[in-house]
């Protein structure tokens, strides 16, 4: 039985789905409908939100006709685009029990339905995305939403993240963070209290805290981190 009040917030791009691939095809496709260099904007894209990467390639264009032309390149590619879960994704939601868990994206919920759709995931009661926060990550703000709706408390989650930006929100939010997919991402993810190379390597762990709220005591901190906050200084490699 799971204990009371452990719950499991997961990201979803690059951290259960692996849409690299899918990312940079978009951003080269829009780059080239603007005559930009591909790999100059994905390079961009990769460090900035979408209004900030318009802002600096593409100055003098229109920011809303450029947003408005990424979701149309975006909304194509989850109808037509080729989709993987990443190894253990499936076995770990299936098994988490209902109400445990939610997703928190960066990305618009029917995106998310129609990548899960593609690829088998189960969908949870609860999805923080885009649209539901006037601030995105690193704000801490999507994860305490999503911990208000489960009815949790910061210190009860575990945050599953692959991007830095997704690790200072979940840190400023009080919560636990593991990072995972560090070769995917080739991303550092300074400050998680864990990391793990591949999402497989991390599902046993995830389990065993939403089954028993158990963390390592290695792994445990006892510094919460409020918004504003800096993280605290990235531990050394862990062995999980």
């Amino acid at each position: 039985m799971r204990a009371p009040g452990k719950y499991v917030l997961f990201d979803v791009d690059g951290t259960l789905i692996d849409a690299l691939d899918n990312q940079r095809t978009v951003w080269g496709t829009w780059a080239l409908r603007h005559g930009l260099d591909p790999d100059e904007v994905y390079r961009t894209a990769l460090r900035t939100r979408p209004m900030e990467t318009f802002a600096e390639v593409a100055p003098d264009r229109d920011p809303h006709a450029c947003l408005d032309l990424l979701h149309e390149l975006e909304d194509e590619d989850v109808r037509t685009g080729d989709y993987t879960a990443f190894d253990g994704a499936a076995a770990l939601l299936a098994a988490l029990p209902t109400g445990s868990w939610a997703l928190v994206t960066s990305n618009y919920e029917h995106r998310v339905l129609g990548r899960f759709a593609r690829t088998g995931l189960p969908v949870p009661e609860v999805i923080v995305d885009a649209a539901s926060v006037e601030e995105g990550k690193p704000s801490p703000v999507p994860y305490l939403l999503a911990a208000e709706r489960l009815g949790a408390r910061p210190e009860d989650c575990l945050v599953i993240e692959d991007a830095p930006s997704g690790v200072r929100a979940g840190l400023r939010a009080g919560m636990t963070v593991w990072s995972v997919n560090a070769a995917a991402t080739a991303s550092t993810q300074t400050g998680a209290h864990r990391r793990f190379a591949a999402l497989g390597d991390a599902v046993r762990d995830i389990l065993a805290f939403a089954s028993a709220g158990a963390v390592p005591p290695a792994d445990r901190r006892s510094h919460r981190v409020r918004p504003g906050d800096r993280p605290p200084a990235a531990p050394g490699p862990d062995t999980p």
